[in-house]
């Protein structure tokens, strides 16, 4: 069987926002984030294999992305990976996607969701910790859903984070680069975590009540992007219980300090998208917002799901 094969360009081609639609219309369909197949860990010679497998009734789906923390050192990048897409019904394989594409467009996407339901339409200064594939869909990701006024990059590296900015600029937005300590948050109400830090990357308390946080580069226990200040002064909503308490050291470190429970945890993604949180609204709480995601094989597969009929179209 000659399967299509659906590459970066394909991928691209929906772009953030309607990949962002296509999570916003599973959600809003019933599909529960708390119950989709969990994520496996293969420790391999080169890395970590990760094998998202995930089901609805029109599509079958499993990637398998490779994490191979001494490529960028090679000059490769550091996410590699394939995405199988099935036919449900009759387990036919319909198409192969380029898995590290995928990811670049599906983590934005599960962000921008996010910031869909917790922000205002504008966005007065965005803080953007990072300066690698994810940091750049981010900003497109954001771009799709929010006017923002001021951007400020946050890298180690600056050649980098100057690359990132003029990228920032031909968008059409105010943009520099900014401290890396971090102090640039005091001022920011949207701040975007894109980095493979281990540790905090900024002081919480700097932080400003009704801004939010969003992290998405760690998704093991023992890291995190955040500190537990943030933590402990924010609503916390979270991609899905069963997946970031068993997995992100964001809150996982918070937790084991004893300032901050399972309990705490304001809201998961489908219950924001379908207006069922508990206690209510957590973009009208006192503090800032922290969004949390580790990725998950059903976003995967409705975004896959989505370029596939995007390419028949």
């Amino acid at each position: 069987m000659n399967l299509p094969l659906l590459g970066a360009a394909d991928i691209m081609a929906l772009g953030p926002k309607a990949a962002a639609d296509a999570l916003e219309s599973a959600l809003r369909g019933g599909l529960d984030p708390e119950t989709v197949p969990a994520r496996h860990h293969v420790t391999v010679p080169g890395g970590e294999l990760l094998l998202m497998p995930a089901t609805t009734r029109r599509f079958t789906g499993v990637k398998i992305a490779g994490v191979a923390p001494d490529n960028p050192a090679r000059g490769l990048p550091r996410i590699t990976g394939s995405y199988l897409l099935f036919d449900a019904p009759t387990l036919q394989p319909i198409a192969l996607l380029d898995g590290a594409a995928l990811t670049t467009l599906r983590t934005p996407a599960v962000s921008a969701l996010a910031i869909r339901h917790l922000t205002g339409p504008v966005v007065r200064h965005l803080v953007l910790f990072g300066t690698g594939p994810q940091a750049y869909g981010h900003l497109d990701a954001v771009l799709a859903e929010r006017h923002v006024e001021r951007v400020t990059v946050i890298g180690r590296n600056p050649e980098r984070a100057g690359a990132l900015v003029a990228y920032a600029r031909r968008l059409g937005t105010d943009a520099a680069a900014g401290r890396e300590d971090g102090a640039d948050v005091a001022t920011a109400d949207l701040v975007l975590c894109c980095t493979t830090a281990a540790a905090p990357l900024f002081d919480g308390a700097l932080v400003p009540d009704g801004a939010t946080v969003v992290a998405v580069g760690s998704h093991t226990a023992d890291a995190r992007e955040v500190d537990s200040t943030l933590v402990a002064r924010s609503a916390v909503v979270v991609e899905a219980r069963t997946a970031v308490l068993a997995a992100a050291g964001d809150l996982l470190i918070p937790m084991a300090e004893g300032v901050f429970a399972a309990g705490d945890v304001a809201a998961g993604l489908a219950e924001l998208v379908t207006g069922r949180v508990p206690g209510g609204e957590p973009a009208s709480s006192v503090g800032p917002r922290f969004f949390k995601s580790v990725g998950m094989g059903w976003e995967d597969l409705a975004v896959a799901a989505a370029v596939y009929g995007n390419s028949a179209a």
